[in-house]
């Protein structure tokens, strides 16, 4: 996307300044790396936990739900409280609440003592970071959002690759407890003082910056953006989305095992490991490299691309289940085809609806992730169990996949197109 005028703020890409965008994006990038430890490093501590506490592993998988669900479903609170009294605060309560629901973990003596201190605690936490970081992006980078949200949830999607095989050693060399206080004494530190950085722009901040469209783009509030169509059909894509991509990652282990590839090597390597270091890695890339490619080529070609890959993979990915390099191959670009929608729903909103108050608009979209996270998985294993196969649930996620980048030409961009001339009439 080119621009016709960009304020004298953002002609010093370089500058690293507090009041440059490029340190706010470093300041944000690290929040977000820290806040995806407790989602991402929860399956390295579920054998300690299980076996201190003496409970089954389903009773404390629960937590796992209950971290995703306060992360997603209390974020327009949490992204209200960001715009009511600024990011610096708000991030840092986030990154200290993350980190002390770690320490609190430590010292957990029963399940419900998890269930508050980890699920709870830590999904509030988590939230706090994750929506006020997009949020922000969106209105430091009005030009670049897709890269610039794309960047920070890369960090999120790959920050636990820095501390994963730091804390599977201190688990196996000291315990889950003291792991758990020095973890979270680190953690919540380096978020606290990554989030002291962070600023709103200033008033008037690239004001005179217009898309190469010159579309008239309205700071719409919250609830007049719910009462838009558009706006619902963003929401249902995203939901279809996250439900696809889900159904098919969340049972990664279950069918590598029934089409045969669980002793399988390539290239010397087990192919379950590879290939989920693989998606880690893409599931990060893609996300501010399809937020860049929509920047230049715009949103909805590059959803009607992404999902359309997705969707292609998916169906390689089944048709050529016995192929060990195939099959490690087409995960890989399975999670290529997935991850974006962090960074393409984003800034699509923001594009549509406006920078002023995208941190709770964007906390509304959200909920379409909830969803994905409470309908994908189980609907999976239904489908599965129903069938005794995979088909149906491939078959379920391509559908939904397809669907979804149809919709991004044949609905989204026309109704955005007339949602920007009807501001346009009425400017």
């Amino acid at each position: 996307m080119s621009t016709q005028s960009i304020s004298a703020g953002a002609r010093a890409p370089l500058a690293l300044s507090l009041n440059s965008r490029w340190w706010q994006l470093m300041c944000g990038l690290v929040c977000a790396m820290v806040a995806s430890n407790p989602q991402y490093i929860w399956t390295l501590l579920t054998p300690s936990l299980t076996a201190k506490l003496g409970v089954s592993l389903p009773s404390l998988q629960v937590t796992f739900s209950i971290l995703i669900v306060c992360q997603t479903f209390l974020s327009p609170f949490e992204g209200y409280l960001i715009e009511r009294f600024g990011p610096r605060w708000l991030l840092a309560a986030g990154g200290a609440i993350t980190g002390l629901s770690w320490l609190l973990t430590s010292r957990a003596e029963s399940l419900v003592s998890v269930y508050l201190c980890y699920g709870v605690l830590g999904g509030i936490g988590v939230g706090i970071v994750v929506v006020g970081t997009i949020g922000l992006m969106a209105r430091w980078f009005p030009d670049r959002r897709g890269f610039a949200i794309g960047v920070v949830m890369a960090g999120f999607g790959m920050g636990a690759m820095l501390t994963t095989f730091p804390i599977t050693l201190s688990l196996s060399k000291y315990g889950y407890q003291h792991t758990l206080v020095v973890f979270g004494l680190i953690l919540g530190t380096i978020g606290i003082l990554a989030a002291l950085g962070l600023r709103l722009p200033p008033a008037g901040y690239m004001a005179d910056w217009r898309p190469s469209n010159s579309a008239v783009v309205p700071d719409t509030r919250t609830g007049s953006m719910l009462r838009t169509p558009v706006f619902w059909l963003m929401f249902v894509m995203m939901s279809m989305m996250a439900t696809s991509g889900l159904m098919v990652t969340s049972q990664m282990a279950v069918f590598t095992r029934d089409f045969g590839m669980s002793e399988v090597t390539v290239f010397g390597l087990a192919a379950l490991p590879l290939a989920l270091t693989i998606d880690r890695v893409a599931n990060g890339v893609t996300r501010p490299m399809f937020g860049w490619i929509s920047d230049l080529i715009g949103r909805e070609k590059t959803m009607l691309f992404a999902f359309g890959m997705e969707a292609v993979a998916m169906t390689l990915w089944l048709m050529l289940r016995h192929d060990p390099v195939m099959f490690v191959v087409l995960s890989g670009l399975v999670f290529l085809g997935w991850g974006e929608i962090f960074s393409l729903f984003p800034s699509t909103l923001t594009d549509t609806f406006g920078g002023k108050h995208a941190i709770v608009n964007y906390a509304c979209l959200s909920y379409a992730q909830g969803i994905g996270a409470i309908f994908g998985g189980p609907l999976a294993a239904l489908l599965h169990q129903q069938t005794g196969g995979w088909d149906a649930v491939f078959g379920t996620a391509i559908a939904l996949d397809s669907c979804a980048a149809v919709l991004a030409i044949a609905a989204l961009k026309p109704m955005r197109h007339a949602w920007f001339a009807r501001q346009s009439r009425r400017a």
